[in-house]
């Protein structure tokens, strides 16, 4: 396999981090170690909700406090408690609910920009962690969550429930004994149906509920420039990453769990673009990465326009509805079903459990390798997304010819290229007029997750946390 080159791409506080580390007691101290198991979820306005649900149907578990910077949020989830009558103690401050020592666990799905801090926080208290995907804003800060749990001897897991799969973990350990040649195209695929989120003239009104200064944390807090404050700022980079880093991240990991990778990629390139429609978004919602390890290629990619323009189905890769093929020499692996040269079926693997009972396990006998999906995988994937997203940023709009000069070394990079400009012309998208952005070619040390020679890129690693909600260097 040839390796590409970058010839071959492109050629032309009131609050400090340390008022914040509390003091860790003994795991015999806890509550929990013998007894219920007490979890306060954080963030909850809409996949937080099922870590309610989900945490509150365990035997041996209790939610014991809700916290979210949207009171009306709060009030919600709290009603069900109250119907139930089951006590739950309310917060809008993560700070305040890391006073309670009553609490084991903290579970968070915030938006992305608060994942780390609460994480590093949480840890500092003397929590374990339940965080959703991905795990970090950014690169710099998802290492820093994987410091703190090993310094603060937490058990961490990551909202990737795909590691959970026994099917998966089998099939690929059965890929990588050979079984299929050798893995030569890791492939990870987000088709996920994605409308515009209209576009404003001016600031939007924050919900008289919301606490707009908690819920921007450590992001800037400029006005709301968009109709939607919740969800939709998967589609802003102050706070999102867009599909790659929200639906991706699961299809990302397990690529690279397939791969057998445990570092980031030394070369980088992604091509995309906001196509279909104008509106306030600011992430690609059609987008290819490849990440280029020299043995192996992992290539992603993002779809949220239809099959064709008009249309509510979404495209398929190869007919198939799948989210992660593994291209070998002697055949492929299609989800957990691996498949000879010409298609047919070889065997099939089956089995999972559920991937927050998989936490409280390890929670219980405090082992990290209990743990399906420890926060060391959790970031080495989430960075994946993160690098594939500064390569964009740092791109520019360029010709479908200089696009396809760019790749022309690697016939996996070429095809990927031809089904993205067959699915945007599907979609009425003319790349002569609305050109689509080729990425920086970037090259990366992947231990020491930096890259090389390009301080605009590395600057992008990590970002201007707004005081006090830092990020601490010294976790």
């Amino acid at each position: 396999m040839k390796t590409l080159t970058r010839r071959s791409f492109l050629k032309s506080s009131a609050v400090t981090a340390s008022a914040l580390a509390w003091p860790v007691h003994s795991w015999s101290q806890v509550n929990g170690a013998n007894g219920d198991i007490r979890v306060a979820v954080v963030g909850f306005h809409k996949q937080g909700a099922t870590h309610i649900e989900g945490f509150r149907k365990m035997d041996g578990v209790r939610v014991v406090a809700l916290c979210d910077a949207d009171k009306a949020v709060v009030d919600r989830e709290a009603k069900k408690f109250k119907e139930s009558n089951e006590p739950v103690e309310t917060y809008t401050d993560i700070r305040k609910l890391l006073e309670n020592k009553n609490i084991d666990a903290i579970s968070t799905a915030t938006p992305n920009h608060w994942h780390a801090l609460v994480s590093i926080w949480a840890i500092q208290a003397g929590k374990d962690v339940y965080v959703e995907k991905p795990v970090s804003h950014n690169v710099w800060e998802g290492r820093k969550i994987v410091e703190a749990a090993r310094k603060y001897n937490r058990i961490v897991q990551t909202g990737t429930q795909g590691r959970s799969s026994h099917a998966l973990r089998e099939a690929f350990a059965w890929v990588k004994e050979g079984n299929l040649g050798k893995i030569k195209v890791a492939r990870g695929l987000c088709y996920k149906r994605r409308v515009s989120i209209g576009k404003v003239s001016g600031p939007q009104p924050i919900p008289q509920t919301v606490d707009y200064d908690l819920w921007c944390g450590p992001s800037p807090k400029t006005p709301l420039m968009r109709s939607n404050l919740h969800y939709d700022w998967h589609w802003a980079w102050a706070t999102g990453g867009g599909d790659i880093a929200n639906q991706g991240i699961h299809e990302m990991d397990k690529a690279r769990w397939g791969l057998g990778k445990t570092e980031l990629s030394p070369r980088i390139l992604t091509v995309g673009g906001r196509f279909g429609y104008v509106d306030d978004g600011e992430t690609p919602n059609t987008m290819f990465t490849i990440h280029d390890y020299g043995d192996s290629l992992l290539i992603f990619e993002v779809r949220g326009l239809p099959d064709a323009a008009g249309g509510k189905e979404m495209s398929k890769y190869k007919d198939q509805s799948i989210n992660q093929v593994i291209e070998c020499e002697g055949g492929y692996l299609v989800g957990t079903v691996p498949h000879d040269k010409d298609g047919k079926r070889i065997k099939t693997f089956n089995g999972g459990e559920d991937h927050k009972s998989n936490f409280i396990k390890a929670v219980r006998s405090r082992k990290q390798a209990d743990l399906n999906a420890d926060i060391l995988e959790g970031h080495l994937s989430s960075a994946l997304c993160h690098t594939s997203n500064i390569s964009y940023r740092l791109g520019q709009q360029t010709s479908q010819g200089e696009i396809r000069e760019a790749l022309k070394a690697n016939p996996a990079a070429l095809e990927t290229l031809d089904r993205f400009e067959q699915h945007l012309a599907a979609n009425s998208v003319k790349l002569d007029m609305t050109k689509a952005t080729l990425g920086a070619f970037l090259q990366m040390d992947g231990k020491a997750e930096k890259f090389i020679d390009n301080p605009k890129a590395n600057a992008l690693l990590t970002r201007d946390y707004r005081k006090p909600f830092v990020v601490p260097e010294t976790v």
